[in-house]
């Protein structure tokens, strides 16, 4: 059998099946190491950044109903990345809009693709410090109450249900790093 890293798996057709406002869907025929082929369906959405952010001594969190899974979750601020933006710019506007501060100074932790046997997505994790209070701008789909939790405490409130891969991965980073 071929090795599937000796194998450039060809894309025979690749078709977008629908597009919203929010992320495009489709499916890629692709040569398989043996010759047969298979669809492989994928969602694409823009980059997304997260961001942890501190003040006094605290991890700020964000907490909201998710639809899609029928749970409020306590999470970290995030959003799209805009066209023309970096991770960094992206996670200090988003973190403004969401909880009220602005950051002085923003760091990218990671960058990388998330839930690749599905999705064309990338995520990063931003570090920011030096917190001002500014002013929230809220869109029209988000109905958010900002939390705080102490840093001694943020790893184990991200790891308690219900909680989200993002969040885990942002505060775990940022742990890592000794920035928690």
């Amino acid at each position: 059998m071929t090795d599937p890293r000796d194998h450039d798996w060809p894309v025979i057709e690749s078709v977008t099946a629908y597009e919203t406002g929010w992320y495009t869907g489709g499916y890629d025929l692709v040569e398989q190491p043996d010759g047969s082929t298979k669809r492989y369906y994928w969602a694409e959405l823009p980059p997304a950044a997260v961001v942890v952010a501190v003040v006094d001594d605290r991890v700020l969190f964000v907490e909201q109903f998710r639809p899609t899974i029928r749970e409020t979750q306590l999470e970290l601020p995030a959003g799209i990345v805009e066209d023309g933006e970096s991770f960094t710019t992206a996670a200090a506007r988003e973190l403004e809009e969401e909880t009220g501060f602005a950051p002085d100074s923003t760091a990218l932790l990671q960058e990388f693709p998330t839930c690749t046997g599905l999705l064309r997505h990338r995520r990063g994790i931003v570090f920011a410090e030096g917190l001002t209070p500014g002013a929230r701008e809220l869109d029209s789909n988000e109905f958010l109450t900002v939390r705080t939790v102490p840093v001694s405490e943020a790893l184990d409130v991200a790891r308690t249900p219900p909680t989200n891969d993002a969040t885990i991965e942002g505060i775990l980073l940022a742990h890592e790093e000794g920035l928690l």
